[in-house]
């Protein structure tokens, strides 16, 4: 195919349902903007329904499908950071499979791209078939995030978006194992210009962030971007240390008064008070402590099983996950083109 202008990367987790409709919406979408200079990465985020044999197909058929299979679920953001791995297009669309965020898009973002911008992220102006619950806890993460955030997050925001490859090559040195990948785009800076647009509902199955998932991905967003909660956790200790104070000169003011009356509920307060307080803080801490612990491991952020192209599976060498992106760009370009001959 040459040189490639665009790729786009598409994480996908039991996504049978919607596949063949994404493919067929996102490679128009691709034809319109960018001709036949284009790929699609359809990352397989260890589903376990029929999502593989299906980007399988996909990549026999359709030379521009790059199919990649990890050998176990790593999660939403180390999905797209195993695409971005692949991706080898001057710019880079990251797309969700399930079609709430329209493919058709990509002309007007390649557009506004041409016009000088390094990112075009997508900003949601409304956001159809969701929960109340879930339109009020994003608009309070997300206010939250950007109080206690050095770097300013868009708000309303998710990972749609179209980077040139200046700022994919950065987020690709990147090597943080907890990604919080619309942060990290906005930490890189540059030239970036929000498009406005309506979020469709899921067209079909179900969600893949539950709220377990959710609250997961905000305590990594918090702590990625912000020391706020350690600082917070140090003024808890403080005023517990004068509250402690207090109570100590109380007590023997009392005592030189006379007025010695022994009583449980007064100590038991103070006890509990103290305890939660302790807790608290030694769990701001050890949620930090535990990120660094997981950094300094230096364990690969994601693991391929294989690359599905042109008909041919292509398995990765043992020694993958010792080279630096570099190097594992050149292997993996070698590869697939020979993939594709």
């Amino acid at each position: 195919m040459g040189e490639i202008r665009l790729s786009v990367v598409a994480p996908c987790y039991n996504e049978e349902a919607v596949l063949r409709d994404f493919h067929r919406r996102m490679s128009a979408a691709c034809l319109a903007a960018c001709g036949d200079s284009h790929e699609i990465v359809l990352v397989d985020d260890g589903s376990s329904d029929r999502t593989w044999p299906l980007i399988e197909e996909l990549a026999d058929a359709d030379p521009h499908i790059v199919g990649v299979r990890l050998f176990r679920n790593h999660g939403h953001q180390l999905a797209v950071t195993a695409g971005l791995s692949i991706a080898k297009g001057s710019r880079v669309l990251l797309i969700d499979a399930d079609l709430q965020d329209p493919p058709e898009l990509l002309p007007q973002m390649m557009q506004i791209m041409d016009g000088g911008a390094d990112v075009v992220y997508g900003q949601r102006a409304s956001r159809s078939g969701e929960t109340a619950f879930k339109l009020a806890t994003a608009s309070l993460f997300y206010r939250m995030l950007n109080r206690l955030s050095a770097v300013p997050i868009p708000r309303d925001t998710g990972d749609f978006r179209l980077m040139n490859r200046t700022v994919v090559d950065i987020l690709r040195g990147m090597p943080e194992q907890h990604r919080f990948i619309r942060g990290m785009v906005s930490w890189i800076g540059g030239r970036q210009v929000a498009m406005p647009y309506a979020r469709e509902p899921r067209f079909a199955g179900t969600t893949k962030y539950p709220l377990r998932k959710m609250v997961s991905f905000a305590t990594d967003a918090l702590t990625s971007f912000s020391t706020v909660p350690l600082q917070l956790a140090v003024w808890l200790g403080l005023m517990s240390a004068v509250f402690a104070f207090l109570i100590l000169t109380y007590a023997v003011v009392q005592w030189m008064l006379g007025n010695v009356v022994p009583g449980w509920a007064s100590s038991l307060v103070a006890i509990s008070f103290f305890s939660g307080v302790q807790l608290v803080v030694m769990g701001v801490f050890g949620e930090y402590l535990g990120r660094v612990v997981q950094e300094v491991k230096r364990r690969p952020l994601f693991t391929i099983a294989a690359i599905r192209q042109a008909g041919v599976s292509t398995p990765l060498p043992a020694d993958y996950y010792k080279m630096g992106a570099a190097e594992q760009g050149a292997l993996l370009d070698t590869q697939l083109r020979k993939a594709s001959c």
